[in-house]
């Protein structure tokens, strides 16, 4: 897919930094590459720690007079933020298919999705109640004020690059946060694109200063951060390791943590399900981005009465997707962002069949002329398929469904939880009681109930044990950017 863009300008290679595009200090640089056909098409600074500390330099002198601005100032800017991401969607779209692989129809779905946060922040940014408190005294007044917690540090995925970036600077925004962030390594362009609209819609100086880093020296710019005191919060989209790297390095500054880490999620299909429904709430919580999200299915359990006629529809439905570049209209599922991705993938298949699993559908990557690039793999389903092979342990970020028998449903719950993680879980039934049972007894942040697509700008999105703690989105989204302040008044 050649890069035509509408607005050209669009297509940034600097940092911005104090309302100014700028390479990085030192002039190294990151090449970014398109996954459909492995091939580096733009670069951008690979910044490290100079870049970072001039980032928070402007962010922190910027903090006072943003934080002082009337929240209906702040809710104006983010309108209009909104406004041109939309009014730009095309744009934005094609280069989120060409950095990260999605089809193009996902990559608009994307930018809509990114747009909504900003729009209901804009919302949220002049809904900041704090609380008078009963005094005990006439004389006395009490308050409780929620404040800006100070600069954030957000630190985004490859998988949404508009979304991630959008639900992380809006809220803050909103608040009246100033901002340093950080794009993953594979997917800066997008990130960049989205700061230029935020600058046309009239960012004030130093208010958010956005730079790239490769994988190699993303550690300088975040270690930075992390030893500066003058950064009071970190939100963080990505894997548990880093997480907690960043929970542990953060405590000697004490900063305030969001984070939304890895998932390992069920999908419980019970003998009284609407089986076409459980179908396609499987094929869309699955197969968005290729498998390539966080709240995907990664382990498939079906009731033995069951599970031949639902395994049966869904082969049918998994065969019958199109694999292919985001250039081609007809591509339901692009490329897997990179050669590693596609070897995980591999070996979870591999280690799956070497323990006794089957491949109904799939089960090897995708090699021929209609897809030149090596990152492609075929959209696959897995049966007799048990808890000690790696696809059910590890996150397989992939196109891949394991499916497993199951005939109790206290066994079944029992299994769904038995991981470190809990960020989704998903289940079909018609029993009302039992939707209320395995509602309550999940393990998890989010739980879709004869529903695949849960995400939602309105609802509180994020995990527990594993898989992080704080909420992006919803009203509970915008808490996590203030702090409160106790006013004690004798008059």
């Amino acid at each position: 897919m050649s890069l035509t863009l509408n607005r050209p300008d669009l297509l940034r290679a600097q940092n911005f930094i104090d309302a100014r595009w700028r390479d990085g200090l030192d002039g190294r640089v990151l090449a970014v590459s398109d996954p459909a056909l492995d091939l580096d098409f733009a670069r951008v600074p690979d910044s490290g720690a100079a870049d970072a500390r001039a980032a928070v330099d402007a962010a922190f002198a910027a903090g006072p007079a943003w934080r002082a601005l009337a929240p209906r100032e702040r809710s104006r800017l983010l309108r209009h933020w909104h406004d041109l991401i939309m009014a730009n969607q095309e744009d934005l779209a094609r280069l989120i298919s060409r950095e990260q692989g999605k089809p193009l129809a996902e990559g608009r779905g994307e930018v809509a999705y990114a747009a909504s946060y900003v729009e209901w922040f804009a919302e949220e940014a002049v809904r900041m109640h704090g609380d008078q408190i009963p005094s005990p005294s006439p004389r006395r007044r009490m308050l409780a004020v929620k404040e800006p917690v100070g600069v954030v540090a957000a630190i985004t995925p490859w998988n949404f690059p508009a979304a991630m970036i959008a639900r992380k600077i809006a809220p803050a925004l909103a608040a009246g946060c100033t901002v340093v962030a950080k794009p993953a390594e594979d997917t800066p362009l997008t990130s960049l694109a989205l700061i230029k609209l935020l600058e046309e819609a009239g960012l004030p100086h130093g208010v958010v200063n956005l730079v790239t880093a490769s994988r190699g020296r993303a550690a300088e710019v975040v270690d930075e951060w992390l030893a500066d005191p003058r950064v009071r919060k970190i939100t963080f989209t990505g894997s548990t390791p880093v997480g907690k790297h960043l929970a542990r390095e953060s405590a000697g500054t004490l900063k305030r943590l969001s984070l939304e880490l890895g998932g390992n999620a069920p999908f419980i299909v019970f003998e009284d399900a609407d089986l076409d429904a459980a179908v396609e709430g499987l094929m869309a919580a699955k197969f968005r981005n290729g498998g390539q999200t966080c709240v995907c299915p990664n382990r498939v359990y079906v009731h033995d009465r069951v599970h031949d006629a639902f395994v049966g529809r869904l082969c049918a439905r998994v065969a019958a997707l199109r694999v292919g570049p985001a250039s081609d209209p007809a591509s339901q599922i692009g490329p897997m962002i990179n050669g590693r991705a596609v070897d995980k993938i591999e070996r979870h298949v591999q280690d799956a069949q070497a323990r006794g699993a089957r491949v109904m559908v799939g089960g090897d990557r995708v090699r021929d002329e209609d897809r030149p690039g090596p990152n492609y793999f075929a959209p696959t389903v897995l049966v007799d398929v048990d808890g000690t092979m790696a696809c059910t342990v590890e996150e397989t970020f992939g196109p891949v469904v394991p499916v497993t028998r199951f005939r109790d449903e206290t066994a079944v719950v029992a299994l769904a939880n038995d991981t470190p993680f809990g960020l989704a879980a998903y289940f079909y039934s018609r029993d009302p009681a039992r939707i209320r049972r395995v509602s309550d007894a999940l393990e998890s942040g989010i739980v879709g109930v004869n529903a695949g697509a849960i995400a939602s700008e309105s609802a509180p999105f994020g995990g527990i044990k594993d898989s992080g703690y704080g909420r992006e989105g919803s009203r509970q989204g915008l808490e996590d950017y203030l702090q409160f302040k106790y006013v004690c008044e004798d008059v």
